[in-house]
């Protein structure tokens, strides 16, 4: 407990650690003091004063401590990196683009992925796996039920633990960003906040009372389906209206592609000439880069993402609303039409205490794997190394 409390917060004093945990002082000063002969964690010296003792600051000797290695995957790619527990990446992160969907065996092709990344670590010194995925993730069974039963994608964490032999655990892309804001990022020490995860889809992670939302099946915040879209668009899931049509990152590429079709003039137009597609990379760096087209095609989806937005305002009456994940890179372009949208669609009474803003995590969706991962792991392989020293 105490080497989770200061991978979330570090560095921590005795008292600090106390609270965090909700044991005695006592019990903390004999743990902590227990963690520092062991070498697991370290004394930062005193703190700055506040007029009182000066305390002690504890942090993680992460140079001892096991890494972590993070599963990120999306629906167009799968992102592998090595993490130390200070959220410093130690492996340069791999990333592969693939359809999942798309191809015969995923499963297999995850499992070699993770093997070639590993060809070059000892297995050794690395706690856990976090993965996490898009889709209804049962991450106390460690399912995901958006596949059928019969698919590899169903049992993924079993069958990676299985192969590699290291405590794996799952959980919901949206919901691994909204634990990164949550713990590391803007929603940090906010009771009630909604961490909007823009990417491919609409995804939704809840902070309510200071603790994550799950709701009664644990798939609560499947934002992309509210039906607040007025065209006929057929979404991914099967049905009509669905605001993922008109606020996502594809809504975004697919309605550049169509004004670059139609003869509008785009710093983007030549490749697209050339190739018939565009990036959601190049489409982000034409919009920071002032391209007309690639703004306007932003915009559109800020617009329909404050309509949604007003609608979660109306609901949930939060402190704060941040937009992360991939979108958070032209959140600079979003954020004055979310605004503007909010304004045309909201109760002024509800909206105007609430505060909007754009993440500034790096790899949000790999940190909160990450921490996905540290506070679900028991440390085993902590005991393995002491068996070993004796």
């Amino acid at each position: 407990m105490i080497l989770t409390a200061l991978y979330n917060q570090t560095p921590q004093s005795i008292a600090e650690l106390s609270s965090a945990i909700g044991k005695s002082i006592p019990n903390i000063t004999k743990s902590v003091q227990e963690l520092l002969n062991e070498n697991l964690i370290n004394s930062e010296g005193l703190a700055p004063s506040t007029g009182g003792r000066r305390a002690i600051h504890y942090s993680l000797n992460t140079s001892f401590l096991p890494n972590i290695l993070v599963i990120a995957i999306d629906q167009y790619s799968i992102s592998m990196s090595l993490m130390n527990l200070a959220n410093q990446t130690i492996k340069e992160t791999k990333q592969e683009n693939i359809k999942l969907n798309q191809i015969e065996n995923p499963a297999q092709k995850i499992l070699t992925l993770i093997a070639d990344f590993l060809r070059d670590q000892n297995k050794e010194h690395i706690l856990a796996v976090g993965v996490s995925m898009p889709g209804f993730v049962d991450s106390e069974k460690g399912i995901n039920t958006s596949y059928p039963n019969n698919s590899p994608l169903y049992h993924l964490r079993d069958i990676i633990q299985k192969h590699i032999q290291i405590p794996t655990f799952i959980e919901n892309d949206s919901t691994a960003i909204a634990i990164s804001e949550h713990i590391f990022g803007k929603a940090k020490g906010v009771s009630n906040a909604l961490v909007i995860n823009l990417n491919w889809g609409v995804g939704l992670g809840m902070i309510l009372e200071g603790k994550l939302f799950k709701g009664h099946s644990g798939y609560a915040g499947e934002f992309s389906h509210i039906p607040l879209s007025n065209l006929n668009k057929l979404c991914s899931c099967g049905k009509r209206g669905c605001l993922e049509v008109e606020a996502s990152l594809i809504a975004a590429l697919e309605y550049a592609s169509e004004e670059i079709e139609n003869g509008q003039i785009s710093q983007l137009t030549g490749r697209y000439g050339q190739l018939g597609t565009i990036t959601i990379d190049q489409l982000i760096a034409a919009a920071l880069n002032g391209d007309q087209v690639a703004i306007e095609s932003f915009a559109r989806i800020g617009y329909m993402l404050g309509k949604g937005i007003a609608t979660l305002i109306h609901i949930i009456n939060p402190e704060k609303v941040i937009i992360s994940g991939k979108g958070a890179e032209i959140g600079q372009i979003l954020l004055p039409q979310i605004q503007a949208s909010m304004l045309e669609f909201s109760i002024q009474r509800l909206s105007k205490d609430t505060i909007i803003e754009i993440s500034t995590l790096h790899n949000a969706q790999i940190i909160g794997t990450a921490a996905i991962a540290v506070s679900s792991s028991n440390w085993k392989i902590l005991h393995k190394k002491e068996k070993q020293t004796n």
